[in-house]
This record gives structure tokens, C-alpha cells and sequence, in this order.
């Protein structure tokens, strides 16, 4: 009887101990799928001791002034550590970072910046090559007195980073409205939540939005804007609507191309997450690089069967120049009058998702408020482009679904609300890419 209660108490010893909830054993340690950096916070300037606080940042790009990171941390005489894996394509990448104080950086366990000094807001860069997957990213730093400034950005080389700080928000319903949930600075819109959350505890996994802004200095010239997102987003650039997917889907890449003059550029990225995985990621570069016509692509220019114009014949004119040498153009109205000039031009489509483009030439194209309507199944969509700021370029309307028959088409009229004949209007092509 002795030998039994004995192994039963065995037994129920060792119950016990596999019911005991695991305790944390040493710091927090980065995962190859974390979208996020574990950071590690100590009220001392070397890194040294139990850290005062753990927890997960999404980026790095704190100006915290001569404030604290946290009521845990102190506002001077602290340091920190943040270690996160990036999935890359092959290439040379260029780190920056802006510092107040100290600051120090590791590549797949390779220091590749060493500021490790008390100094004022400085900014430093350094390029190293990174092979296609998986790399190891580790930043140090400390702050001794005075303000405080960490910021921790990187771009495959030739590529234009994005500078400064966006605005983030975020609300837990899918449609942008109330007050948000959440409000930060983030470097970047480049995220891969999977199933998880923007930050955990504030913001739903699944049902919720967010917008992304920013003002930022770009040289003139084209820019092709990329857009990846499950589930929906839209993009505006200098308040023109380049992007349009604001529809549940699997994760999908849209590409823009927009003309933008030597002007400060303001970007706003709108975006939800109904169910599932959630993904947004934004990236650009100038510069265009001719790519044929996807399989599915119909182009209808005004010298094709689909371009039908009406109202004074006498105000329509042609040129020799534009999207395949012939562009028909016209003055505008400032209101809508007797015999007052438009176009439609009508594709032969298959029914489904289309992305639409206009091409906009570079001449004949003053007007700023170019009034193009598209006729989809839903609906009427209207989208105001600016054709002086985008000669010589495709200009993306939104994404939507056609029927396939005869109710799709996109018009545009000679009606700007901007003083009479003080403008040109172009009408020229108008392209449906399958998505």
C-alpha cells in the first residue's frame, strides 16, 4: 500500500509540474516571420542588466524630444536594442540612420554603422549587399541627455526611399470613420501582419483600417508606385486617386505610373483588413522602363473604331504627336453648354476586373481638372486628373468590373468649371489591363 501512495504521489508530482505555466527564459529573440522588432529598453547607457522594458515595435523612427519611450524608461541616462529579420531580393541596400545619441548597427552579425558617441541629430548611411532571403538586423542604441532621436531606415540602391515620418492611423472597423484607435509616426508602409495585428491589444486582427500620410521632396520626373494589399487600399498622390483596390482579395500587386513636378509630393495610403491574412506594402522609383502590354490589355486610342466624339465639330482639332502619333484636343468650357465637346471611348472587353489607364501627352494639356468618367458595372466612377502636372504619362484611374458589353466605356467633356477657353483638354488613349 506504501509503494502505491508513493508512485501516486509521483504521478501527481509530476502533473504538476507539466501544468506549471513556462516562465521566460532570457531575452525576447526575433522569428524569421516577426513583421515587427523586439525591442529591449535598460535605464542605463550600456545595454547592461535585466531591461527595464521588452516589447515589439513596428518601426524604428522615434523622435521622442526630451521625453521618455515609455513611463518605465527613463527620459535621459537609457539605452536600447532592437533586433528584427528582413526578407529582401538580392541587392545593394543602403541603411540610414539619424541618431541623438549614440547608434550602432549589425547586418547577419557584421557592425556596419559605429556611432556609438554623445552627439546632436546626426544622419549616416552605409551600403552593404544582402543575397536573396532572410537577414539578421540588429541596432543598438543610447541616449545620454538632452533629446532624444532614433531612426532606422533601408532601400535596395537606386530605389527612392521614403524620408521622413508618416502619419499612421489606425480605427477597429473597415472604414476609416471615428476617432482612431491608434496613432504613430512609422517609417515606412511595409507590413505582413499574417493573421495578426498592427499592435496587439489596440487594434482588431481582423475588421479594421488605417491611413498612412506624408509630405515629402522628390525630384521632377516619373514615378512608378507600387502597391501590394490584402485586403483593399487606395493611393493617392498629390491628391490624385493612382490606385484604386479597395476590395476584399488575396494579396495583389498594383503598379502606377504618375508625372510629379519638383514640389513637395503628399502620399496618402488608405487600407483594410476584413478576414484572413493582412498585408500592405508601398514602395516607388522613378524613372520608366517600357514594358510590353499584358496578355488581355485593350488599347483604344481616337483613331479607333471605340473613340466616338460629339457635340461642334468645329472645336474638335488633331495633331501629329501623342500615344501613336495622333492626339485630338480641345478648349474647355467653364459649365456645361449647347453643343459643348465630348468622347467615349468603348472597349471589347471580357467580363471581369479591369485596372483603367489614361495617357496623358505631353502637349494640348493644361487643364487641371480633366473630368473622366467610368462606366462600370456598378456604376458611375468619377476621377479629376490633373493633365498639365502629368504629360507624357499613363494615369490609372482605379480598378473596377465590367460587364463585357457594350455599357462599359470611359467619356471625358470639354467642362472643367475653370475659365472659359483658358485651358486645352487632350483625349487620347485609354487602356483596360486585366487584374
Amino acid at each position: 500500500m506504501k509503494r502505491r501512495i508513493w508512485l501516486l504521489g509521483l504521478v501527481l508530482t509530476a502533473l504538476g509540474v507539466m501544468a506549471t505555466p513556462a516562465t521566460a527564459q532570457g531575452p525576447i529573440t526575433p522569428q524569421h516571420s516577426d513583421p515587427a522588432w523586439q525591442a529591449s529598453y535598460w535605464n542605463n547607457t550600456g545595454l547592461s542588466g535585466t531591461p527595464a522594458l521588452t516589447r515589439t515595435d513596428m518601426n524604428i523612427a522615434f523622435d521622442w524630444g526630451s521625453g521618455s519611450p515609455a513611463s518605465q524608461v527613463s527620459a535621459d541616462s537609457f539605452s536600447a536594442r532592437w533586433t528584427r529579420y528582413i526578407d529582401v531580393t538580392p541587392g545593394t541596400y543602403q541603411f540610414t540612420v539619424t541618431s541623438d545619441d549614440g547608434i550602432r548597427v549589425w547586418v547577419d552579425g557584421t557592425m556596419i554603422l559605429d556611432k556609438w558617441y554623445a552627439h546632436a541629430v546626426e544622419t549616416h548611411t552605409a551600403e552593404v549587399y544582402l543575397a536573396a532571403g532572410h537577414h539578421l538586423i540588429q541596432v543598438d542604441y543610447f541616449e545620454q541627455t538632452g533629446l532624444a532621436t532614433a531612426k532606422v531606415q533601408w532601400a535596395l540602391k537606386g530605389q527612392v526611399p521614403a524620408t521622413g515620418n508618416w502619419k499612421a492611423e489606425y480605427f477597429n472597423n473597415l472604414t476609416l470613420s471615428g476617432a482612431p484607435a491608434l496613432v504613430r509616426n512609422e517609417a515606412s508602409v511595409n507590413y505582413d501582419w499574417g493573421s495578426g495585428s498592427p499592435q496587439a491589444g489596440t487594434i482588431n486582427t481582423d475588421n479594421f483600417s488605417a491611413r498612412w500620410t506624408q509630405s515629402i521632396s522628390l525630384a521632377a520626373g516619373t514615378y512608378t508606385f507600387k502597391l501590394t494589399v490584402d485586403d483593399g487600399a487606395r493611393l493617392w498622390v498629390n491628391g490624385h486617386l493612382l490606385l484604386d483596390a479597395w476590395y476584399e482579395q488575396a494579396a495583389t500587386t498594383y503598379t502606377g505610373q504618375i508625372y510629379l513636378p519638383a514640389n513637395p509630393v503628399t502620399i496618402e495610403v488608405q487600407y483594410f483588413e476584413k478576414t484572413g491574412l493582412a498585408k500592405v506594402q508601398l514602395s516607388w522609383a522613378s524613372g520608366t522602363t517600357p514594358q510590353p502590354a499584358p496578355a488581355g490589355t485593350v488599347i483604344v486610342d481616337d483613331i479607333d473604331p471605340g473613340f466616338v466624339t460629339g457635340g461642334a465639330a468645329a472645336g474638335w482639332r488633331t495633331v501629329a504627336e501623342g500615344y501613336n502619333g495622333r492626339l485630338t484636343w480641345t478648349y474647355n468650357n467653364r459649365t456645361i453648354q449647347n453643343y459643348y465637346n465630348w468622347a467615349r471611348w468603348y472597349p471589347s472587353l471580357q467580363a471581369g476586373w479591369y485596372e483603367v489607364f489614361v495617357y496623358i501627352p505631353d502637349r494640348y494639356t493644361t487643364t487641371s481638372q480633366a473630368r473622366y468618367w467610368v462606366r462600370h458595372t456598378g456604376g458611375y466612377t468619377l476621377r479629376i486628373v490633373n493633365q498639365s502636372a502629368n504629360g507624357g504619362a499613363w494615369v490609372s484611374l482605379g480598378t473596377f468590373k465590367f460587364a463585357g458589353n457594350s455599357n462599359d466605356y470611359v467619356s471625358l467633356a470639354d467642362v472643367t468649371y475653370e475659365t472659359y477657353r483658358s485651358r486645352l483638354i487632350g483625349f487620347d488613349a485609354v487602356k483596360w489591363e486585366p487584374r
